[in-house]
């Protein structure tokens, strides 16, 4: 194992598998160009509506001297008339499509319809079957250290940031660029966006990151202060990671510094630098990007941005949703090339609300702000008889759960009314282990029905796919990307230090993560927990429960027990002088 520098820091640098001829579309590198005709269909999926020129690896040399490259689709006679450039920027392969990666990793290509995908569009990006003909440019490019692209792999923080600075400015000055250049795309796509736009590249004149996590360390890879990469490490950086110089590795990082420091803290952007136009989108149901895209509204320092929260799973959302792809060309007609077209008169914040089970989500509704500033905050107390009540109780007890196993606690409130719970949650918890010196926690908020059972929300809709009911899935079909159980909490007691001028709202705390506060065994600690942001209606009768566990009972990838510090048995204090309890963003209706 090799190290290289990065900002103060040595990081680990570990091998990646080299691109393949044909694996993940990927093509030996062979500058050219040609012109793809009206009609075009390689991929067998959806014509071209008109001739695209195609430069294939267009080389961009960075301020150190590293050779990145770029597949550019543009109209062919954009020479003569400039267009705008929209920078779709990841590791994952410039030729590697949406075709391939719904059928890879979704059940029934989420709902989206045959035909609807080109072939062309990268990952996680636009369409050019789309863009170029309505006169932009879409440059899809391998970062650093992706395919065929110089340099060791890096992903997000300083130096990402600096290489998309280069390649913005470069792009600008192209003789078939008008100047004005975007960034646009759905997840590493998005979260770039964040890095790049905060150093403020001059001819970089708008960003829409759609679903954009907004720190790798604390929302992401080591969520509560627990490695939560298994994901990335198992599936992205086997199957899908190519290039021939390796790859710094969170992995190793956290083995060698499981606290944050300088090298993990470059991995969360300064969000209040970035003063460019922002379409914001999010989702309830993602459970890595819905928080950075809550920040990237709250601390955007614009008065031109604008948040669509929306029901969908992200890839439907950027590929399969009529009114994404179009609010999408207006917005960057805006600001990319300077059209009238009203873009302004868009509602800066809409809302979306699940309902789980069979019955439809609500989708834009327009709201004054987020978190809404009409919210009602409520605390509920957990009782040891598995209730929820306002009240907490008067006399001190404890009701446990064995942290080594599925085990858990479950409080219920059933609601009266139909009632909104809309916004950040978050669980004050007095806890205490007799058997070891830390506690992993998780808090799972779920919906029941009237029968008490616990619910799903299906992130996609329900009319694009061949089934009606849950009851119809089959296990690999049941995958997180499509269902949704509900917003979880993460938290490493020995990591429970709060930083309150960090914090963007009291009820999502900023952990620093960089000191850790081992737990004398039996002492009774208070534990501030954020909860994921949620958006759900209950109908009278209907129960929100929350359940506290030693394990992630909601999402395979955060809090896998290989990487959890638990032993014996956790006790949940619940009267007295130790009330625990959660508090609830209620919204009227």
């Amino acid at each position: 194992m090799v190290t290289v520098a990065t900002t103060t820091m040595k990081a680990p640098v570990v091998p990646i598998n080299p691109p393949e001829p044909g694996v993940g579309g990927y093509q030996p590198l062979n500058p050219r160009s040609e012109i793809l005709p009206a009609g075009w269909n390689g991929f067998n999926s959806r014509p071209l509506p008109s001739a695209i020129l195609v430069e294939h690896d267009a080389t961009f040399t960075m301020r150190d001297g590293k050779k990145l490259y770029a597949d550019i689709y543009r109209p062919p006679n954009s020479g003569n008339a400039q267009v705008p450039a929209l920078l779709c920027w990841s590791p994952f392969g410039k030729k590697f499509n949406g075709l391939d990666s719904l059928r890879l990793m979704t059940p029934w290509n989420l709902g989206i319809p045959n035909g609807t995908l080109s072939g062309l569009e990268k990952f996680e990006a636009p369409d050019p079957a789309d863009w170029v003909p309505a006169g932009y440019a879409i440059v899809n490019i391998d970062s650093r250290g992706s395919g065929d692209s110089e340099g060791t792999m890096v992903i997000m923080g300083s130096q990402e940031a600096e290489d998309g600075y280069d390649t913005i400015e470069a792009l600008a000055k192209l003789p078939w660029c008008n100047g004005s250049v975007g960034l646009v795309g759905n997840s590493h796509l998005a979260i770039v966006q964040w890095f790049i736009a905060a150093l403020r590249p001059p001819s970089l004149k708008a960003i829409a990151p759609w679903e954009g996590c907004g720190d790798l360390f604390r929302e992401q890879f080591a969520r509560g202060g627990i490695y939560a990469g298994d994901l990335f490490d198992k599936l992205i950086v086997k199957y899908m990671l190519r290039g021939h110089h390796g790859m710094e590795s969170f992995r190793e990082m956290f083995r060698q510094h499981p606290l944050a420091n300088a090298w993990w803290n470059d991995k969360r952007p300064d969000m209040k630098k970035i003063n460019v136009p922002t379409y914001i989108t999010g989702t309830w149901t993602n459970t890595m990007h819905g928080m950075g895209a809550i920040r990237g509204w709250l601390e955007v320092d614009t008065p031109d941005k604008w948040l669509r929260w929306h029901p969908w799973q992200e890839w439907y959302d950027l590929w399969g949703n009529p009114q994404a792809n179009a609010e999408l060309f207006q917005f960057f007609g805006r600001y990319l090339k300077g059209e009238d077209n009203g873009w302004e008169k868009t509602p800066k914040v809409r809302m979306a609300v699940l309902k789980f089970g069979a019955t439809d989500p609500i989708e834009n509704l327009v709201v004054n702000d987020f978190p809404l500033p009409q919210t009602e905050y409520r605390d509920l107390h957990l009782q040891a008889d598995g209730l929820l009540a306002s009240a907490a109780p008067k006399e001190a007890s404890f009701v446990s759960y064995n942290s080594e196993s599925d085990d858990s606690l479950a409080f219920r409130h059933t609601f009266p009314q139909k009632t909104r719970i809309m916004g950040m949650p978050k669980a004050v918890l007095h806890m205490s282990c007799a058997d070891h010196n830390d506690m992993d926690v998780y808090v799972l908020i779920e919906k029941l029905d009237r029968a008490g059972k616990p619910m799903l929300n299906l992130n996609i809709p329900w009319k694009g796919i061949p089934v009606k009911s849950f009851a119809e899935f089959t296990p690999q079909q049941s995958t997180e990307v499509v269902l949704y159980k509900g917003p979880v909490g993460i938290l490493r007691a020995s990591h429970r230090a709060v930083d309150t001028e960090r914090s963007i709202h009291p009820n999502w705390p900023f952990h620093p993560h960089e000191v850790e506060e081992k737990v004398a065994p039996g002492t009774v600690v208070r534990l501030e927990i954020g909860i994921w942001a949620m958006g759900v209606e209950y109908e009278e009768g209907e129960s929100l429960q929350v359940r506290v566990s030693g394990r992630n009972l909601a999402v395979n990838n955060f809090g896998t027990p290989e990487h959890t510090d638990n032993k014996g048995i956790h006790k949940v204090h619940v009267g007295g002088e130790h009330a625990s309890y959660v508090v609830l963003p209620f919204v009227p209706i």
